[in-house]
């Protein structure tokens, strides 16, 4: 079964896919990161998860490899406040399950220059930011790169 053009297991319904995507797959391969799954599947417990992006790249030979996992926002909405309340719940509870089932992979949210200059430097999004820890990717939907990991 194919869907958003990709082979699915029959009955897994997959979401479609974040509007920047490829954009962001692209910036991050430029700065020599290995997509490892697209999307990456796990479970935990009886709850199923899609994480978009799953990747890893080598560091220096005696420390390994890095991994990461990186849930992709294009926070097109009218309301940045909504779409941050979504982005939001949706990482902490990823980061929870990956935490759990695959406690070597740091989760990322992956949101655009131009959001994170109008919405995430405001005194409300830092101050969330901080509490929850959340570790932030940038990305510039034109050049396709990574602008910063926060």
């Amino acid at each position: 079964m194919r869907y958003d053009g990709r082979v699915v297991k029959k009955g897994t319904l997959l979401p479609a896919r974040d509007l920047y995507h490829e954009a962001v797959k692209r910036a991050l391969v430029k700065e020599q990161w290995t997509i490892t799954h697209d999307p990456l599947l796990f479970s935990y417990g009886e709850v199923n998860f899609q994480v978009d992006l799953a990747l890893e790249r080598l560091l220096a030979a005696q420390r390994g490899h890095e991994k990461i996992a990186i849930e992709i926002k294009s926070f097109l909405r009218s309301s940045a406040i909504t779409d941050f309340y979504g982005a939001l719940g949706q990482y902490l509870c990823y980061r929870l399950a990956l935490k759990l089932s695959e406690p070597e992979r740091r989760l990322y949210l992956a949101v655009p220059l131009n959001s994170y200059e109008k919405f995430f430097q405001t005194k409300f999004a830092e101050a969330v930011i901080a509490e929850f820890s959340i570790s932030l990717i940038v990305y510039n939907i034109n050049d396709e790169v990574i602008h910063l990991w926060q």
